[in-house]
């Protein structure tokens, strides 16, 4: 307790605090010593906890039927002249029973709120680790959200801690297993109490766990040696390694995962990705796409240019064979014109098959640029590279004719570069033969980005000299409409309905 929490229970004529029906009080346990026998003291019994009722308005009725009965009675006391106070343990605005009782009297009565020390700081103390670090987030979850959620939640934060285990102990066990974080966790169970208990989560017998228990997942920053920092390679030739640890002897296979950063920040990216890049001790990657990733002490980059995909697969690949967790960061998804493939290439090749290999979807430059748009891939469309580096234009020819031929709208990758001029005047010539002079076509440029710009064109119109390799294209079908709003907007849909033959 505060210093100043006890001069105000010393102080007060009424000492109010919560329980269930049982009528204990942990609030009032940790008081006892400071309460006299002359304090008035008011028992806020719950009328339910997390049994069924047959309250009209159901569960959350009967507890705003008490809440509101327990407020009056309060009152009453404030409004005789006497002083209140309500004894809540830990903080009373953190998860508190109190938080009730001050959004009904705070308005009405002079009020002050004496903060405690929550529950997440005194299972970090008796654990003697530190929550966060740095930079690192921390991230407070109560352990009754959806265990979807709360897997997604604890994939993409640095540290963590789960409140309110007791029951939902199993669900949080398996979030913090299907986020990979079960390892880290740690299991405290009332934290300073009596009957205190911390282990490994791992470990703990699900019967056996009170609602007054935490989860905590600590720094990982508080567990790297003192003068691990972040270094900077860069990677421009087949890596060498000789798939041993530092002793000489090889450590067990690592792991690979191939990350899609979606095509800008921190915004695109998804939760699983996030808690993959965090979790990474290398990270391998075109220069530009790893400045998108957040510095983190003890990781090590491997950068290089966008030219050498399958030395790069092979630098993490080996890597991974000495014992890292690797993560090889792809902009958008790495399986779309991206990553994935030159780091399964490799992978499937002799040396590297046992290798683990994961990929984690992103968001796509054609998803993300149709989204600023509207919805001009609602139906049936194709996606094609206008790159003729890895196959010939011909090949990409017959495809524009072929996806152009069935109607479908196209999302155009790589369009134009400073060695490539010509491919975007040649596609609209070729579209032409299939498509309407007033076809929309979408330029969307360095979408999520500084620069982002989205405009629409007709197809007659593309100007070849306005698309640039940052530029993605998407160009409507038959059906696709491009609409003026009364706010001024312009917003392109193709309609899922396609008209009958």
């Amino acid at each position: 307790m505060t210093v100043r929490a006890v001069q105000v229970i010393a102080q007060a004529d009424v000492i109010a605090y919560h329980s269930a029906r049982h009528g204990r009080s942990i609030a009032r346990s940790i008081a006892a010593e400071h309460l006299r026998a002359d304090h008035i003291e008011e028992a806020l019994i719950y009328p339910v906890t997390t049994e069924s009722t047959d309250h009209p308005g159901g569960y959350r009725g009967a507890l705003d039927e008490f809440y509101g009965t327990a407020a009056a009675r309060l009152a009453a006391h404030l409004d005789a002249g006497r002083t209140v106070a309500v004894i809540s343990e830990g903080d009373p605005l953190f998860y508190g029973s109190y938080q009730h009782m001050h959004k009904r009297l705070a308005h009405r009565y002079p009020t002050e709120v004496i903060p405690g020390v929550t529950s997440v700081s005194a299972a970090a103390a008796r654990l003697g680790k530190p929550l966060a670090e740095a930079d690192e987030v921390l991230t407070i979850l109560p352990g009754t959200l959806p265990e979807e959620e709360l897997t997604a939640r604890l994939a993409s934060t640095d540290t963590a801690v789960v409140m309110k285990l007791g029951r939902t102990f199993p669900t949080v066990r398996r979030a913090l297993e299907r986020s990979g974080r079960l390892p880290e966790a740690h299991y405290v169970e009332r934290a300073t109490m009596s009957g205190e208990r911390t282990e490994r989560l791992a470990d703990i017998d699900a019967e056996t766990v009170p609602y007054f228990s935490v989860s905590v997942v600590p720094s990982r920053i508080a567990d790297l040696p003192p003068s691990t920092g972040t270094s900077t390679e860069t990677a421009t030739a087949t890596a060498t390694g000789t798939g041993t640890g530092t002793a000489g002897e090889p450590s067990g296979p690592g792991e690979v995962v191939v990350v899609g950063t979606g095509p800008a920040g921190p915004l695109w990216l998804t939760p699983e990705s996030r808690g993959a890049l965090a979790a990474a001790e290398d990270l391998v990657g075109y220069t530009t796409y790893l400045d998108r990733v957040p510095l983190r002490p003890g990781q090590r980059r491997h950068a290089s240019d966008n030219k050498v995909e399958s030395e790069r697969a092979e630098l993490a690949l080996d890597l991974a064979r000495r014992g890292r967790r690797v993560a090889v960061v792809s902009g958008g998804d790495p399986g779309i014109f991206a990553m994935a493939t030159a780091v399964l290439e490799v992978a499937c090749q002799a040396p590297y098959r046992a290798i683990p290999v994961r990929v984690l979807p992103g968001v796509t430059a054609a998803n993300a640029a149709a989204a600023r748009a509207g919805a001009p891939l609602g139906h049936d469309y194709a996606v094609i590279s206008l790159s003729d580096r890895l196959k010939p234009w011909e090949v990409i020819a017959e495809r524009l004719h072929g996806a152009a031929g069935a109607d479908l709208a196209l999302a155009l990758y790589n369009p134009g570069s400073r060695s490539r001029t010509w491919q975007v005047g040649k596609a609209r010539e070729l579209l032409l033969e299939h498509r309407a002079p007033d076809t929309p076509v979408i330029l969307a440029r360095d979408i999520g980005g500084p620069e982002e710009s989205v405009r629409t064109v007709h197809l007659a119109d593309l100007d070849p000299n306005q698309v640039d390799m940052r530029t993605l294209l998407i160009v409507g079908s038959s059906q696709t409409q491009a609409v003026r709003r009364d706010d001024g907007t312009e917003v392109v849909w193709t309609p899922r309905r396609y008209p009958e033959g």
